[in-house]
């Protein structure tokens, strides 16, 4: 498709030009004014002298153009050359004075003045017009991404200077695949000394290749610690309970004292004559002496281990009692076949919404809190609606109905499941949750599963096996004075969280403990001396005063973290120990937000540049 230009034609005049005067003075080495009729305007031409008179519109010389090109056409580019000529002095003679103004008028490129009169293609016309609009160049891509590298760059100098001032730092990983791509992604968490609020961050999402082995994983996590030079700062990583993770802390992990002291304990009764071996010193040099890569002490993700309670800890309870087995299959099946029908046709949704008002939630296999949010959708429609309207939309979906006792198992499974979704949900927050939390969460679950118990009717195998699931994934915790001092360092907490006696005198210990060698080690470094004199410097009648602190701090009825800033040592230790999260929900999220960059239309981007961007998209706070 081609068009004409015709813009050098039309010669606009913003102020009025009297009757006796020409519109077109620059025309008259071609044509002379004959006068006005109306607002039509008479010219006749010179070179076909004697003539009839043209006429031609006040605003437009197009009839003047067209009877040259019909009588004259030799003398075309002599009539487009004047036109040009008159365009380009009238926008000189008429600019505004204003420089302002005129700075910011956009004018018409010369080729477009060239090409006037002539046919040119659609798309050199589309370019013309674009240029014309758009004054600015659009950058290219190799520069947008060098600029996103900069941007990168600059805002991991800025997280390293920020982690640089933390003295206790957690992090978060697990691994995500798309696209035949896989990924580590790792997440960095510490608390401000002074305002006690949680600060997060997103390292890195850094490529896999290959098998997903213990010693990849492990080298990766190192190198993530030690580019943001936080390798002796962190005090735990919280992974799932993948196999691979839990060997790679297992060999590269930092050993907990009581396991080098049991070593030691055993060497204490050792003939070591008895015992002695001899080994190619070449052989022991090529072995992996696990000291390659150094990885913080573990933590399992709580909100994992809840999942594994929750899905083949509770599916054990039909092995021990079959009526619950043939309650629990013959209501699941029915709310399974509702859940299909609704989920695979809109027109059994149209009718879920007409009869009930609300839809139907279908749950999630990689989810098995959707489970629970399901049925307790149908319990609510139940108790909204009434079972009719439930009876309604079995009918016309085709599927049976639920029973009188069905429905009565639903809602007690709904009930007895509801405080383990609660739990999960509590552990799985980022800015609120401390690592002193999980001991209470797990002992007021066990408390609300065991008043469950005496009221339930058909669902006691159901939570029998729930508390066997949860002493089975979190007895081991239940039992570390380290997670227990970190629940008593918490104002909200302190000793009140639990009726146990010996797990209070053991975190009580803990700290006692703790205490005394962060005093020691506090004491040492202001009175560091190489003199020999200076071995009797400190009286041994001096009292600790760490202890008195800590009875103080119990003793204080506030529960707000700001009562922390009144005892210094308890403050130091309950950072260091709360630190780390109880769960890795934080790199779902990453993993979530990875999702919303890394889709199939871009799943050829580089995996440098994609992590430069998903990092710039999380670490707002730190840009520049």
């Amino acid at each position: 498709m081609a068009m004409e230009i015709r813009d050098a034609e039309f010669i606009e005049n913003s102020e009025e030009i009297p009757n006796d005067e020409c519109p077109w003075p620059h025309l008259e080495e071609l044509f002379t004014y004959r006068g006005r009729k109306g607002d039509s305007v008479q010219m006749q031409c010179k070179l076909c002298l004697p003539s009839a008179v043209i006429s031609a519109y006040k605003t437009s010389a197009s009839n003047l153009k067209k009877h040259i090109m019909r009588k004259h056409p030799s003398k075309i580019d002599q009539y487009d050359d004047i036109v040009t000529a008159a365009a380009r002095s009238q926008r000189k003679t008429t600019a505004t004075p204003n420089k302002l103004s005129s700075s910011k008028q956009a004018k018409l490129p010369d080729v477009m003045l060239a090409a006037a009169s002539k046919r040119v293609p659609q798309t050199t016309v589309d370019k013309l017009i674009i240029n014309f609009i758009c004054e600015t160049k659009v950058i290219s891509r190799s520069t947008v991404r060098t600029r996103i590298c900069d941007a990168a760059d600059d805002m991991k100098k800025t997280l390293i200077a920020e982690l640089g001032k933390a003295k206790f730092v957690a992090t978060t990983t697990d691994c995500w695949s798309a696209h035949q791509k896989s990924y580590l992604g790792v997440t960095c968490h510490w608390i401000d000394e002074e305002t006690l609020e949680r600060r997060s961050a997103a390292l890195a999402c850094k490529r896999l290749r290959g098998s997903h082995t213990f010693d990849v994983i492990a080298g990766a996590l190192d190198d993530v610690h030690c580019q943001y030079k936080i390798r002796d700062k962190v005090v735990r990583t919280t992974t799932d309970s993948g196999s691979n993770f839990l060997k790679a802390f297992h060999v590269f992990g930092m050993q907990k004292d009581a396991e080098v002291d049991d070593d030691e304990e055993d060497m204490d009764g050792l003939d070591v004559s008895d015992h002695i071996e001899y080994h190619d010193a070449s052989t022991i040099l090529d072995e992996d002496s696990g000291m390659e890569y150094q990885l913080p002490p573990h933590q399992r993700c709580a909100c994992h281990l809840l999942n594994l309670v929750a899905t083949t800890d509770a599916s054990l309870a039909e092995a021990m009692n079959d009526t619950y087995k043939r309650l629990f299959r013959a209501t699941f099946a029915k709310c399974q076949a509702i859940w299909n029908k609704t989920g695979r046709s809109h027109l059994a949704s149209e009718v879920v919404e007409d009869k009930c008002g609300l839809q139907i939630i279908r749950p999630n296999a990689t989810r098995w809190n959707s489970t629970c949010l399901a049925t307790e959708r149908i319990i609510r429609i139940i108790d909204e609606k009434g079972e009719d309207s439930i009876r309604g939309v079995c009918d016309e979906l085709k599927v049976k109905m639920l029973s009188p006792a069905e429905v009565a198992f639903l809602r007690e499974y709904s009930i007895t499941m509801k405080p383990l979704m609660k739990a999960s949900n509590i552990l799985q927050s980022e800015s609120s949750v401390y690592m002193g939390w999980l001991l209470p969460v797990i002992h007021q679950l066990l408390s609300k599963l065991n008043r469950l118990e005496t009221s339930s009717k058909t669902c006691t195998p159901l939570i029998s096996a729930l508390q066997n699931g949860l002493h089975k994934r979190f007895g081991q915790m239940m039992e570390d004075p380290e997670l227990a001092a970190a629940a008593v360092l918490l104002p909200k907490f302190k000793t009140s969280w639990t009726d146990r006696a010996d797990v209070v005198e053991a975190a009580l210990t803990y700290l006692k403990q703790h205490l005394e060698t962060t005093e020691h080690e506090s004491e040492h470094q202001r009175e560091s001396s190489d003199d020999d004199d200076d071995f009797f410097s400190r009286p041994l009648s001096k009292m600790l005063q760490s202890p008195f602190e800590l009875d103080g701090y119990l003793a204080c009825a506030s529960d707000n973290m700001e009562l922390l800033h009144s005892f210094p040592a308890i403050k130091m230790l309950s950072l260091k120990l709360n630190t780390a999260l109880p769960a890795s929900a934080a790199c779902e999220r990453l993993f979530s937000c990875a999702g919303l960059l890394f889709t199939s239309k871009r799943s050829r981007i580089d995996s440098v540049n994609f992590e430069n961007q998903l990092l710039l998209k999380l670490n707002k706070r730190f840009r520049k």
